[in-house]
């Protein structure tokens, strides 16, 4: 019988949401798309993208899906939030807040939790992901790039640390079990093939870098700034180095960080991912940089994989392309990371004197719902691999995929607003004692743009350019 934990729980839910995507937005249109695609691309003009904004790709189901997933954000809006609003907003929004609670009001029954109480606490966390949604639809913020995750967690704390959680609120605080069922979908956007168009150098980039990163920094802060907390520095370390948020929850379930050093790591993740992605862009742009050394940059630097796409764009096609695919081989290491940190932390931090660590605490230790995660990445890399090219293209990657990604922002959103609402300014001001988070993220950082920059510009210009010609 399945003991229904969070993690496992996290899989089963996030599968449930893959497996409808895969049927309304591949199955079901498959043969009638495949088959036009096949007639169309033999034409000497073909274009996928032409094809595709002059074809209907899916059906009613696939529209209604797509129309209520997006249709629950409000719109964006530059002076009156009023004007985020339409009755298309208020329908939508109620279809997707039944369907969503009805997923996660399932997975409270499966871990025997009580569920007349979630419902409630339910409503609020999603009202509060949409107010986060809202002011990061407003222009201004917008362009600044502040986001819905900074948002979600500035307003959950805020109302915690100002007039407190009303407790009915309680038993819908499940931050891990709304990531880790959004990391059992990031898992989906994680293409070998696609990985593989970029090749050795993306792969040096994102593998050599980030661990090299990762050891300084934890090693900075344990033995220069000697942090008190060493799960701190190490939830700190692997969100700025590896790939932000979904590396920081993985870290932090594998050493048993606390919800503070969590939300400590997020937060500083959050800040920088905003100042980042706009900065960085605006100085490629002013030095003249190439855009293909610009994307590797990009991509292997900022934290977020929205964020590392929103910065991209600043940039061309080309830089986008190279910066998401790299962020995208990065992700890879989310498993790796975890796996790592536990061994780690089971055999040498929490490891008592002549005592022997076997393989059953460490795999106690290791966060199952990576499982998910690599499941999935697996799965739709053989089926991505499959089909026919542009098949694969227009009901995969702009079908598929956006709807799963779509998806997976809501429920980092509703994460978001219960770390923030977990979280006490009283605690995290201690995290933040002597200002040695800041630095050791400000300082890791620093190594991490000078080294991401340096592999990038001798894989793509110096070792491998003839992959750089190409693309």
């Amino acid at each position: 019988m399945v003991n229904w934990t969070e993690d496992t729980t996290a899989i089963l839910l996030g599968f449930v949401i893959i497996l409808l995507a895969l049927a309304a937005f591949l199955l079901a249109p498959y043969s009638r798309v495949d088959s036009s695609l096949l007639s169309a691309q033999a034409s000497s003009d073909f274009s996928v993208a032409a094809w595709s904004a002059d074809n209907d790709t899916g059906n009613a189901v696939t529209a209604f899906l797509s129309d209520t997933v997006n249709g629950a954000r409000p719109a964006r809006w530059s002076v009156s939030p009023l004007s985020a609003f339409s009755t298309h907003f208020f329908i939508s929004t109620l279809f997707f807040f039944i369907a969503l609670c009805v997923l996660f009001t399932a997975g409270m029954v499966l871990m025997k939790k009580p569920t007349a109480v979630f419902v409630s606490g339910f409503i609020f966390i999603f009202a509060l992901g949409i107010l986060a949604y809202l002011l990061a639809n407003q222009t201004e913020f917008r362009s600044m790039g502040l986001g819905y995750a900074l948002w979600a967690i500035l307003l959950g704390l805020v109302i915690t640390n100002i007039f407190g959680i009303p407790e009915f609120v309680r038993p819908a605080l499940q931050p891990e079990l709304y990531i880790k069922t959004g990391l059992v979908l990031l898992g989906a956007e994680v293409l070998f093939g696609k990985v593989m168009a970029i090749g050795l150098p993306g792969i040096f980039v994102a593998w050599i870098v980030t661990p090299v990163v990762l050891i300084s920094t934890f090693w900075f802060g344990q033995k220069v700034l000697k942090i008190g907390s060493k799960t701190l520095n190490i939830t700190i370390s692997a969100d700025m180095s590896v790939c932000g948020v979904s590396a920081a929850i993985a870290t932090a379930a594998a050493c048993k960080a606390t919800k503070e050093e969590l939300t400590t790591a997020v937060g500083l993740s959050m800040i920088f991912t905003s100042i980042m992605m706009v900065a960085l862009p605006a100085f490629i742009n002013a030095v003249g940089m190439p855009e293909v050394l610009g994307g590797a940059w990009i991509g292997g630097t900022i934290d977020a994989t929205g964020a590392v796409v929103a910065a991209g764009a600043f940039l061309g096609d080309t830089a986008l392309n190279v910066a998401a695919t790299i962020k995208m081989i990065q992700n890879i290491l989310i498993g790796v990371l975890a796996f790592g940190v536990a061994v780690y932390w089971a055999s040498k931090v929490e490891k008592d004197a002549g005592q022997t660590v076997g393989a059953s605490e460490i795999w106690l230790r290791f966060p199952k719902f990576v499982l998910g995660f690599l499941g999935a990445s697996i799965l739709f890399s053989l089926l991505y691999e499959s089909l026919n090219p542009n098949t694969a293209i227009v009901l995969v990657e702009n079908g598929l995929l956006d709807f799963t990604s779509d998806m997976r922002g809501w429920l980092f959103c509703l994460a978001f607003a219960s770390i923030g609402l977990s979280g006490n300014f009283r605690q995290l001001k201690s995290q933040f004692h002597g200002g040695k988070p800041l630095i050791l993220y400000v300082c890791g950082q620093t190594l991490n743009l000078s080294l991401t920059l340096l592999m990038a510009w001798l894989m793509f210009y110096k070792v491998f350019p003839e992959i750089t010609n190409s693309l």
